[in-house]
């Protein structure tokens, strides 16, 4: 019996047979994206704004939260584009501020499906920039980076581990409200030593990009 016979996969993942090269990042990162989507917009709106774990975070705000970690690395970070609000996930405009206290945020009247919209259309100017740059490319100065500026091969390593992290949290999260209800990437991905570190203010959430 071959592996795929003992646990069946997610029909989103990318083929094994695929070339590398900058469509197989593509492919993996809307992998990642849509296994977010699903997780919070399969659950209902009440409990899309519950927090059931120690850190505090609610599953809308981690769907805002991986929205703006992505255009803040492939956007404002790679493309050195001026974006509105890029810290617009936290209360703190400098989250990484240890006297800042701040923690993920969503506003009352903004929805999920809003926030997926907003995600799926940041993903496309990612498979443009990833369409149109070498993985070796240099993010350019001036927008996120002013020193020190990492290649597009870095930057989407960096972003793929953020999305399993997260895919991995809220597996759990949806587990713990009790849904059975099957979501794209379920269980692919397990909390391990390579989790986030909490913080020790603002409800206990992470110190990340």
């Amino acid at each position: 019996m071959s592996d795929d016979q003992r646990s069946a996969r997610d029909v989103l993942e990318p083929t094994k047979g695929d070339p590398p090269g900058a469509r197989r990042w593509a492919d993996y990162l809307d992998w990642m994206r849509e296994t977010i989507i699903a997780g919070v917009t399969g659950l209902d709106p009440q409990a899309q704004r519950r927090a059931l774990v120690p850190s505090g975070w609610t599953p809308i705000e981690l769907l805002s939260h991986v929205l703006h970690m992505e255009q803040r690395w492939f956007i404002w970070g790679f493309l050195g584009e001026r974006v509105d609000d890029p810290w617009g996930d936290w209360t703190h405009p400098e989250p990484s501020d240890s006297e800042a206290d701040a923690r993920w945020v969503v506003a009352d009247g903004v929805s999920a499906q809003e926030l997926a919209e907003r995600l799926r259309a940041i993903g496309a100017r990612t498979r443009q920039v990833l369409a149109e740059y070498p993985p070796g490319a240099v993010a350019r100065p001036g927008g996120r980076f002013l020193d020190d500026p990492p290649t597009l091969e870095w930057i989407c390593f960096h972003v793929l581990a953020e999305y399993a992290r997260h895919a991995g949290h809220l597996d759990i999260v949806v587990e713990l409200h009790g849904s059975r209800q099957e979501t794209p990437g379920s269980m692919d991905f397990a909390v391990t030593g390579d989790h986030p570190i909490p913080r020790t203010g603002g409800g206990g959430q992470w110190r990340d990009d």
